[in-house]
């Protein structure tokens, strides 16, 4: 539930270590020799604008040995991390190279990596220049998964109906299909292929009923849900599991069917690992939905006594369920309960309480409680600042909006993936331009300009504080040039009341 709040907001520290790897470069890599083996120099190159290809190539020039295995795992971990770009270096580099066997695993990878990483006609071109010998069933699923992940009906199905002429579509295949249904919301069409599958005697997979049962779920048809979950539990091959029937309550939840989505939830409870820390959070975020807090209590106290070590994440969703809340108490003391576990301080932990202040009219209370983390030394993310400062522009200060948000831009050189909200933006500029002078506005705008795109809305307050102090307007007009934004009615008139 609150995975999109802790997605969003990245780690200042982990941006920081990223930004000290970079050292580990094509400049230092040979200074690097005592790396125990291959996977270890390539590991530590985060940043993604870091080639791999000079760690591989001077590998080689010290004299060790290369083989499959490894390179392979180096290519599946790049790809766990998102490190595409890196990954396809290392398929690409393996299969230049000829120093090891490529199996038609691998080519497939690498099909799928350039689909990811270039545009998908590169990955058809790839496809086209192999041979008919190496056009294997792995190599077709690739090529179909690359359709399914651009959303491209008319290309997923003519490919999958070629594997199925060719008798080798798999439960893969299948499955590749209702999630290409799934993502461009045509529901209806995939329990057809649910259908096809069984009637092409393709045994369904778990995911499979999954997809189904999403697609019923999706359209509130929850007969039929309750109809392929029956099936699922009869299928002595094939039993649901704890995020099955976590999804089922959600179904009911949304429908506000409260008795139905308990049974679920307790069955949800009954299946999983009683030290499953993700279950606990899916559960605790459902009764959390129902705003039933003693059942939100008891799982938070079992997944205590029952797990290790409750990491961000885990206080994160707890945190997020005593929000929605309102017990702003029981968050602050769950706070406090996180600081002093050990645990890594990351920012987007507080965040989450930020967010309710400021969602729930205490935003003054939300700046005392950063302001007091930054006098304990710690250093908040840019997203923190601009917490509070959307808070007050709801409140209309905009002069402590804008104060806050001039924290939060000054913190954007530690953390380059943050952006400001544009209409936090335009508002603060809005007031700005009839109460700040030009050079402050313009401090202003030079500091977000180059991490958000300028636009007539971000020119214009700035054209209205020029004109009001007498300023010259000549450069803004240059780069409204530059950036082809036209002059409109309101700022021709703007500009001729200068006369």
């Amino acid at each position: 539930m609150f995975s999109a709040i802790l997605h969003k907001s990245r780690n200042s520290t982990s941006t920081f270590l990223q930004h000290s790897r970079i050292w580990f470069s094509t400049n230092n890599q040979v200074k690097r020799t005592n790396r125990k083996n291959l996977y270890s120099r390539i590991s530590p190159l985060g940043d993604p604008s870091v080639s791999v290809v000079p760690v591989l190539d001077n590998w080689l020039q010290e004299g060790h040995a290369v083989n499959a295995p490894e390179l392979q795992f180096i290519v599946k971990d790049l790809r766990s991390h998102k490190r595409f770009n890196q990954a396809l270096e290392v398929s690409e580099w393996m299969s230049s190279k000829g120093l090891c066997p490529i199996s038609a695993s691998d080519q497939a990878i690498q099909l799928d990596l350039i689909g990811k990483v270039r545009r998908l006609d590169y990955a058809e071109s790839y496809f086209q220049n192999l041979s008919d010998q190496e056009k294997t069933e792995k190599l077709q699923g690739a090529l179909l998964n690359c359709y399914v992940r651009e959303g491209l009906v008319d290309k997923s199905l003519s490919q999958m109906q070629k594997m199925k002429e060719m008798g080798i579509a798999s439960s893969l295949s299948y499955n590749n299909i209702m999630c290409l249904y799934m993502k461009k919301d045509l529901y209806d069409k995939v329990p057809g292929v649910l259908a096809q599958m069984k009637e092409d005697g393709v045994s369904p997979t778990i995911f499979s009923y999954k997809f189904c049962i999403n697609s019923y779920g999706a359209r509130s048809d929850l007969a039929n849900v309750e109809k392929i979950l029956e099936e699922m539990e009869n299928d002595s091959c094939i039993s649901p599991d704890w995020p099955m029937y976590s999804m089922i309550a959600n179904f009911y939840i949304k429908e506000g069917l409260e008795e139905k989505a308990l049974f679920y939830l307790k069955k949800c409870e009954d299946k999983a690992d009683k030290s499953d820390t993700l279950a606990y959070n899916h559960l605790i975020s459902h009764y959390a939905s129902l705003r039933n807090k003693k059942e939100m209590m008891r799982l938070w106290e079992l997944q205590k006594s029952n797990c290790k070590k409750q990491r961000n994440r885990e206080y994160v969703t707890m945190l997020g369920c005593l929000v929605k809340l309102r017990e702003f108490g029981q968050a602050e003391e769950l706070l406090r309960e996180w600081e002093s576990s050990g645990n890594y301080y990351d920012f987007r932990v507080p965040n989450i309480l930020l967010i309710g202040y400021s969602q729930n009219g205490l935003i003054e209370k939300g700046e005392r409680m950063l302001q007091s983390m930054v006098e304990k030394g710690k250093t908040p993310t840019p997203n923190s600042w601009s917490i509070i400062a959307s808070g007050y522009n709801a409140n209309e200060n905009m002069e402590k909006a804008f104060q806050c948000m001039k924290e939060a831009l000054a913190l954007q050189a530690e953390n380059k993936g943050w952006r400001p909200k544009p209409n936090i933006i335009s508002s603060i500029l809005s007031w700005a331009s009839t109460n700040r002078d030009a050079e402050e506005i313009e401090d202003f705008v030079n500091s977000f300009k180059n991490v958000i795109p300028m636009n007539r809305d971000k020119y214009l307050p700035l054209i209205k504080a020029y004109v009001r102090c007498g300023k010259g307007v000549d450069g803004i007009l240059e780069s409204m040039k530059i950036d082809k934004i036209k002059l409109d009615e309101e700022i021709e008139s703007i500009l001729g009341s200068r006369l």
